[in-house]
């Protein structure tokens, strides 16, 4: 199948403009990865997230490139659609920024004019829609957050490339735009993760001295980090504050990485490899937290909840449980609020 029959098709989507009496408009660009919302849509999403270079840097040109990723996503397409399958046969993730955009937009309401607008990056409805959106309601002031609590090129970058590129395209020029970097370590985050782990230890028999916290990030390729990307830092950092806010014994806590693609050395150690130390000494207990996604996905619903289970279960590890993902918790949609009114008053 040719690389142009991926071109995504991109739908302008304008709301009715404010009235004029209720203040200035500000939007807030919530940016994420996406998913494909039908099992047809996953050969497609996986072009559009491979042909990124800021993902996969092939050294050719963007023809080549193309051509490259579309016979990658032609390839792995069938096997991603069998644990498509195994979740409901398409991605939650688009529903659950759905629920976060809703939330926030109320949260925000007695502080001012504002508009929560979706962008993801690999599928519908694409940063495109978004942009466009902010520029037709004539927003004063747009405050691109990513869903992403930690910076790496191939996320928050890769993002934030495609957003400025698209303003250059469309020369808006009026508009104040603040991009957020990251908020890996800010005090609000850590407070909505440390209750998710609170939750999910809420729901394990006691006593909780036997279970291990097993945070687990999506992994990143080790020459990103080389290169100077901060993503395992901050991961790093992120871990260092909930544990400390939770008062955890550090002997009990754990990091890795998971979501390994392709043939180079991803940085580590990957969550099969934690979990055959964790078995050999001995640990049954295990609470996974999943540290970079605030949302479910695949990443949590299949290799948590399914793939990772089953390994650990044959490994001899017989209590298997993951704190539940952030989604639309209260304290997570306050620590966006939070996150939104700092960018906003900042000078």
């Amino acid at each position: 199948m040719a690389a142009d029959t991926f071109t995504p098709i991109t739908l302008t989507l304008t709301p009715a403009k404010p009235a004029a009496s209720a203040g200035p408009v500000t939007a807030v660009l919530l940016l994420n990865l996406g998913g494909p919302d039908s099992l047809d849509a996953v050969e497609p999403f996986l072009y559009n997230l491979f042909r990124d270079p800021d993902v996969i840097d092939y050294p050719v040109g963007q023809w080549v490139r193309n051509r490259i990723a579309a016979a990658i996503a032609r390839k792995r397409a069938p096997i991603v659609q069998d644990y498509y399958r195994l979740i409901g046969g398409k991605s939650p993730i688009l529903d659950y920024t759905k629920a976060q955009a809703r939330l926030l937009e109320q949260a925000l309401k007695p502080h001012g004019v504002y508009t929560c607008l979706i962008g993801m990056r690999y599928w519908h409805p694409l940063i495109d829609t978004a942009v466009n959106t902010a520029l037709g309601i004539a927003a004063k002031r747009c405050i691109v957050l990513p869903l992403f609590p930690h910076y790496s090129l191939a996320t928050t970058g890769s993002a934030f490339t495609e957003v400025k590129r698209l303003l250059r395209q469309r020369a808006a020029r009026r508009m104040d735009v603040r991009f957020i970097d990251d908020w890996h370590d800010h005090p609000a985050y850590i407070a909505a993760l440390a209750d998710r782990i609170r939750a999910g230890l809420a729901t394990i028999a006691p006593p909780h001295e036997r279970v291990h916290l097993v945070f687990s990030a999506h992994g990143l390729p080790e020459k990103l980090i080389r290169r100077g990307d901060p993503y395992q830092r901050q991961i790093e950092e992120t871990v260092r504050l909930t544990v400390k806010s939770l008062g955890y014994d550090d002997a009990r806590v754990h990091l890795c990485y998971q979501s390994r693609v392709g043939p180079l050395k991803w940085i580590g150690p990957s969550t099969e490899e934690l979990m055959k130390e964790l078995a050999g000494r001995g640990v049954r207990a295990v609470l996974v937290v999943p540290v970079s996604f605030v949302s479910d996905h695949l990443e949590t619903l299949y290799e948590i909840d399914i793939l990772y289970k089953n390994m650990a279960k044959g490994l001899g590890i017989t209590e298997w449980h993951r704190a539940p993902s952030l989604n639309e918790a209260p304290l997570f949609i306050e620590a966006l609020k939070t996150i939104v009114l700092e960018a906003v008053q900042h000078k």
